[in-house]
């Protein structure tokens, strides 16, 4: 059972107050983690309070290390709005702010979150506006080149998540945050044949524009409502991925049926048909509402899993940040978080050697943004890479494709903090160790708390805040020390009466004890 709201601000002021006190340096974060916990989620939250433009309330995409404001994007998302919402809830629960500030925020933000140009038959938002005049993006003002306005599936899932929390975790705000989340009608992304007509469930398109686009796009309207619109030609097969959310909150809100839980691919079936995955899976198809499961996993280093798709951490827990995964799924999710999370430190320090782990998308310390992650532990045959040089492991796929020789070595390894935060309660030692290890060994901690990348060998830091990594950052902590405060405000409802039921009925086949 979870505490009351405000028995979790009581513990987290007074945890605040210690934190404050605490001796700084690697050692206090091995002997009083909660404490060092604590003063980062306030230094995090300094970022969020740096990022976000005081006249709108909405976040930018991300700023420079050093806070400025003339630094901050003239971009943002429903992600980066949503990471702001939620991470705000978190300040006020841990102390960090008072509950007047916290109301005000979301006034300001929810304010101009309702003047925002959506598509007006689905509700949903578009993916990129300027945080300060809240104009709908044409042009990208990084290099001037056309945006081609696109509502993304995965973006929306978590501004809606963002306003579910609202809506039951600040009673001040509750009909303003409902009212936003009212119209969004993720049906619009839903392909009930996308498994094929014998499967009684479908999987989420990518996204849709509502003009049509240079690239490729299929015309279609799922729901029937208002005009055709143009959507990707690829649909979220993936289980073990950060849009598992989407389902999350479409099945929460009762616009898929819940059966959509068991269409994406556990892993990719045992045959050559699917050989491009990363490796031959061991499992078997289990019956579940009508739809079939191939309940697979890989190996590595000895430890059996679930992949994701590229094989990085924000993956695997994100969307855990919102639903309790191992409460609700105890054969499967339970199984799960904590061996993924084993195999990037098997990956960091035993089979990279690079001294650390913690591989997930995140600034590139080169510039720019690149997808990280451990290339065996994901689906994509290509994989996404640990290091700036991109190798890649190819483990072959017995009867149908050869491996490729082991790499000898590997590069300069990037690491990201978020990545080490996700996972602190699913190896705690070992994650407070490695934030420690990151603090003590580099240049990697600013005045918003930790700076988003480490290229660990050559020394290289990318000294920026991105809202998307810090509202990870700040959504795990607020969990880890306001007792699920986010779960708790996401699954009171909808969450509770429809997707647990179907979370529970599935069984991995993982092993009980790795």
């Amino acid at each position: 059972m979870t505490r009351s709201a405000p028995a979790r601000r009581l513990a987290g002021a007074a945890l605040l107050a210690l934190a404050l006190v605490a001796p700084p340096g690697p050692a206090a974060a091995e002997t009083s983690g909660g404490h060092q916990q604590l003063t980062l989620a306030r230094d995090t939250w300094r970022s969020f309070t740096a990022m976000t433009v005081p006249e709108t309330g909405l976040p930018a995409d991300n700023i420079d290390g050093d806070l400025d404001p003339a630094s901050r994007s003239a971009y943002t998302s429903p992600t980066n709005i949503g990471s702001y919402l939620w991470s705000a809830v978190v300040a006020e629960e841990l102390g960090l702010i008072s509950r007047r500030e916290l109301v005000t925020r979301a006034r300001r933000t929810l304010g101009s979150v309702a003047r925002l140009e959506r598509h007006e038959d689905s509700g949903q938002f578009y993916n990129w506006y300027d945080p300060l005049t809240l104009e709908k993006l044409r042009v990208w003002p990084v290099d001037g080149s056309t945006v081609y306005p696109f509502m993304s599936s995965v973006d929306n899932a978590w501004m809606a998540a963002a306003l579910m929390v609202l809506r039951n975790a600040v009673p001040e705000v509750r009909d303003l945050a409902g009212s936003l989340l009212e119209p969004m009608n993720f049906a619009f992304y839903y392909d009930p044949a996308a498994r094929g007509p014998e499967v009684p469930a479908g999987l989420m398109r990518g996204g849709f524009w509502d003009e049509e686009p240079p690239n490729c796009s299929l015309v279609g309207n799922h729901p029937g409502i208002g005009a055709d619109v143009w959507y990707t030609c690829h649909t979220y097969g993936a289980f073990a991925s950060e849009t598992r959310m989407i389902g999350y909150v479409a099945i929460a809100l009762e616009q898929v049926p819940p059966a959509h839980y068991f269409a994406p691919w556990r892993t990719f079936p045992d045959t050559c048909d699917w050989g491009w995955q990363e490796q031959k899976p061991v499992g078997e198809f289990v019956d579940y509402l009508g739809v079939p499961v191939f309940e697979g996993h890989y190996t590595y280093r000895g430890l059996k899993f679930v992949p994701t798709w590229g094989g990085d951490m924000f993956e695997e827990l994100m969307p855990d940040m919102f639903v309790p995964e191992v409460r609700w799924g105890r054969n499967s999710w339970s199984r799960q978080h904590a061996v993924y999370v084993r195999g990037q430190i098997e990956h960091g320090l035993a089979d990279a050697r690079y001294g650390y782990w913690g591989f997930s998308p995140s600034s590139d310390p080169d510039g720019g943004y690149r997808e990280y992650g451990v290339d065996v532990m994901g689906l994509d045959g290509p994989g996404y890479t640990s290091d700036q040089e991109r190798t890649s492991v190819d483990v072959g796929f017995t009867g149908c494709r050869e491996a490729a020789p082991p790499p000898e070595s590997y590069g300069d390894g990037v690491v990201t903090p978020h990545a080490v935060v996700l996972a602190l309660p699913y190896q705690p030692a070992a994650a407070r160790h490695e934030l420690a290890k990151l603090r003590r060994d580099f240049d990697s901690y600013g005045p918003g708390g930790f700076y988003d990348a480490v290229a660990v060998r050559s020394g290289k830091v990318a000294k920026r805040y991105l809202a998307l990594d810090q509202g990870m950052i700040m959504g795990a902590l607020g969990n880890l020390l306001a007792g699920d405060v986010l779960r708790d405000a996401f699954t009171r409802g909808g969450a509770e009466r429809h997707l647990r039921p179907v979370m529970a009925m599935e069984e991995f086949t993982l092993p009980r004890r790795q």
